[in-house]
This record gives C-alpha cells, sequence and structure tokens, in this order.
C-alpha cells in the first residue's frame, strides 16, 4: 500500500514528498518497506535520494540478508556512515568482505545497540569484539558462531563492559576453552541463552560453572563439546530451574542416567536416539565403524 500510494500521487495533485519527511514519511510509510526498495527509490529523484538519506539515519535496525543480492561493501559503508541510532544490526552475508576496517566506524557511533548479529564473519578480529564492548554496555544479545577470531582476551573484554547480556552464540568459537568461559558467566549472570557447540575445549568445569553463575538459564547448546559428562549435566539440572531445553548431541559421555531429572521437569534434550549412541560409542571403543549412516 505505501508504495502504491508514491507512485500513484504525481506533482499536480500534491506530492507524497509534500509531507513532513520526519513526522510522517519516515516512521510511518517509509519504515513499511523492505530496504532493498528503499535503496530502489534513491534512483527517482533527488528529493527521493535525500529523503532516504534521512530515513537510514535514523534506521533503529539494519539486516544486510534484506539486501539481495549480497550487500557490495561500499555500499554498507554509505549506508550507514550518518547513523547514530541503531538498535540492532545483523551482518549476515558480508562475510566475503567484512573486515574491522568496515565494521569499527559504525560500532563506535552507535552506543544503542543491544542486538548484533555476526554469525560466519570470518575476516574479523578480537578488535571487533572489544570494539562491540567499549561501545555498547547495553548488549543484550550477540550472536559470534563461527567467529573463530574470537579468543579469550575478547572475550574477557566482552564479560567486563556488557553484563545485561541476555543470549549469546559461540558456537564453533575454538579458541576458548573452560576458563574464558567461566569468565563469562561469573560477570554476565543474567544469561538465558547461551550456545558452546562444536567446542572440544569446553567440558565440565565450564558446564558447572555456568550452572552456579547462571539462574535465570533457559537455553543452553552442547552439541558436540565432547568432554563434557554425566556429573556437571546433574549440577546443571539442580542449579538452573528455569532451564527449558538443552542440546547435548554428539556428547558421547552424557548419559540418560544424568539426563532424566531434566527429562522429568519436562525440559526439551536433543540427544542422539540410545541405538545410534550406542553404535558411536562401539565405533570408539573397537574402532569399529558399522555399515550404517550414523547421520553425524
Amino acid at each position: 500500500a505505501p508504495w502504491r500510494l508514491m507512485m500513484s500521487l504525481n506533482p499536480s495533485r500534491g506530492c507524497l514528498l509534500d509531507l513532513p519527511w520526519e513526522d510522517i514519511l519516515v516512521p510511518h510509510i517509509l519504515c513499511h518497506l523492505p530496504l532493498q526498495q528503499l535503496l530502489s527509490l534513491q534512483r527517482v529523484s533527488k528529493s527521493f535520494q535525500s529523503l532516504i538519506q534521512l530515513y537510514l539515519a535514523n534506521m533503529r535496525c539494519f539486516d544486510s540478508s534484506q539486501i539481495e543480492p549480497a550487500i557490495p561493501r561500499a555500499a554498507f559503508v554509505n549506508l550507514l556512515k550518518d547513523n547514530e541510532v541503531l538498535q540492532q544490526l545483523a551482518l549476515q552475508n558480508c562475510s566475503d568482505w567484512l573486515t574491522d576496517r568496515e565494521l569499527l566506524p559504525v560500532i563506535g557511533q552507535n552506543h544503542h545497540l543491544h542486538q548484533i548479529q555476526l554469525k560466519g564473519c570470518a575476516q574479523l578480529s578480537r578488535h571487533a569484539l572489544v570494539a562491540i564492548s567499549l561501545s555498547c554496555p547495553n548488549l543484550r544479545w550477540l550472536s559470534l558462531a563461527h567467529c573463530e577470531w574470537v579468543d579469550s582476551l575478547s572475550l574477557r573484554s566482552l564479560a567486563d563492559h556488557c553484563k545485561v547480556l541476555e543470549a549469546v552464540d559461540l558456537t564453533a568459537c575454538r579458541q576458548l576453552k573452560d576458563e574464558a568461559i567461566c569468565y563469562l558467566v561469573q560477570k554476565c549472570s543474567r544469561l538465558k541463552s547461551l550456545s558452546l557447540a562444536v567446542n572440544a575445549n569446553v567440558g565440565d568445569v565450564a558446564v558447572e560453572e555456568i550452572a552456579k553463575c547462571c539462574p535465570e538459564l533457559e537455553h543452553l547448546d552442547l552439541t558436540g563439546c565432547l568432554r563434557v559428562k554425566n556429573d556437571s549435566i546433574r549440577v546443571l539440572a539442580e542449579y538452573c530451574p528455569k532451564l527449558r531445553s538443552l542440546k547435548v548431541k554428539h556428547c558421547h559421555n552424557v548419559a540418560e542416567s544424568s539426563l532424566s531429572i531434566l527429562r522429568s521437569r519436562g525440559v526439551e534434550l536433543d540427544v542422539e536416539p540410545p541405538l545410534q549412541r550406542a553404535l558411536v560409542l562401539l565405533q570408539d571403543v573397537v574402532g569399529f565403524a558399522p555399515f550404517i549412516n550414523l547421520q553425524i
């Protein structure tokens, strides 16, 4: 409807651009259009270009996945150069080119960010996480999945400065060990969701500290954390009464004996079926791979 309105009005009957930009067009019309269409509107006229630039400068949420094909480097820099009010930033299709050079200015001028998605942004460095921690004290949701540049020092900086974090995704951040995770949860006790999936360095020490420091925890993903065992799962059951889901798929040292308490409380469990688990354990013990698709 907003798009048809723009196209239907002509100068002889009154122009849409005559409406108040900041009071009407930006908050009540442009906000309903996909970002891709807004960028196309810039080519209509110089007035539309100015209007869209005003919108971009006041945009609260930026999601790169709304732009197809993948957003170019220069376009990203230009789109956000004047914005200082972002609250949500999602950069999911920028991994081929996004580096600290492009990201740090955006982070440095947006101190109201409370949600950041950097999944798979492999060309960033630890400086990006340090910049986030120093610039975004109100950060509540952060995804760093498959960002192997995340190390213990940068995670400590995050923990020291972003103490209202509620959800953190550290999937496949393989540099992190128990000590770094313990420091994070000691400082960020409000965590409700945490993913440590696909990290062979995470074990019982980290899980027990999570349980004791994060009483509000609702979701924990330990998929593929091979060092996690039954004892820490029992501690988790004891200290986290609000836990709603636990993923322990491919945690071959976690057995039903420790999961049964959580299962009886209605906690959603993601774990291999018993037969599949038995076959994996058999393979580990005797070095024999059965002729069956384990789908691991």
